[in-house]
């Protein structure tokens, strides 16, 4: 019989020391996935299954007919393109508003830096019903009701994009920057060439917190778009909610497909992301 080596039996032995936290976290794992299947295996049936005793465990065979039934109510295959094309474009406006901000508000010194900080941070904590009458009111005056740039601009600038990347750009050394101005690059490269791809990681986290944002945006959205065939989906599957009659299984179906946008973005975007949070829990 061979004896175990030490750097085995040490594994063997951490294992077993772990086997609780390992046990806690794959219990916790399956009770977070519980919502999720659920969603899958109601997405698969009629509505009225999913009242029924028992319920159903398994994936059913109405995927095809609630797909058609959703297409028809709602023309979801219009409503996923106006809701990337919303995400995409402001996700692309708000990162490069918030890493410019973030950019200036960490390295350049000027007069009132602190205070346009402090009033940037206060912004997050006005409430967002307290903005919808004012911005209503701008929206309409500009005559911008029911168009997109309406639901894009009044948030372009988030106060949290901007102290994000503050935060980012505040450990970049000073002594790179001053080197390479030194050798002649103008701010724009200096930024572009050395800041920015130090930020990375960071960056991915604020696409993918953007992205979100937008993406799952409910109320504005839904006090700016009047036709049918401008809503996101937040907005189209709201529609499905009648007084007398919801239509889960289609609900759920349309849920479902919408959580595939972030999936496939997280997915894109993980091993940056990841680094990012490694980045700021580990320092020297």
């Amino acid at each position: 019989m061979t004896r175990a080596t030490p750097a085995a039996a040490a594994r063997l032995s951490s294992a077993i020391r772990h086997a609780p936290i390992y046990l806690v976290l794959l219990v916790g794992g399956v009770i977070s996935l519980i919502p999720f299947l659920w969603m899958i295996i109601a997405s698969t049936h009629q509505t009225s299954d999913l009242f029924g005793t028992p319920l159903p465990v398994l994936p059913g065979g109405e995927l095809l007919t609630n797909l058609a039934r959703l297409q028809t109510d709602v023309n979801f295959g219009r409503v996923m393109v106006n809701s990337l094309l919303l995400a995409i474009v402001y996700t692309a406006f708000s990162s490069v508003v918030s890493i410019m901000a973030g950019y200036g508000l960490a390295k350049f010194k000027f007069r009132g830096r602190g205070i346009a900080l402090g009033l940037i941070l206060v912004t997050m904590m006005i409430p967002m019903q307290v903005l919808l009458v004012p911005l209503f009111q701008m929206m309409a005056s500009l005559g911008w009701i029911d168009t997109y740039q309406a639901v894009i601009l009044p948030f372009v600038a988030s106060a949290f994009g901007i102290f994000l990347m503050r935060q980012s750009f505040l450990d970049f050394p000073d002594s790179l920057i001053e080197s390479s101005r030194i050798d002649g690059a103008n701010e724009f490269r200096t930024f572009y060439r050395i800041v920015l791809p130090v930020a990375r990681p960071q960056i991915a986290a604020l696409i993918i917190y953007t992205f979100m944002t937008q993406w799952n945006a409910f109320i504005w959205p839904l006090l700016m778009l009047n036709t049918e065939d401008n809503y996101t989906i937040p907005v189209a599957l709201n529609t499905m909610i009648g007084l007398s009659r919801v239509d889960y299984s289609g609900l759920m179906l349309g849920s479902l497909l919408a959580t595939l946008p972030l999936l496939i973005l997280f997915l894109i975007f993980q091993r940056q992301f990841i680094s990012g949070l490694l980045g700021g829990a580990v320092k020297g």
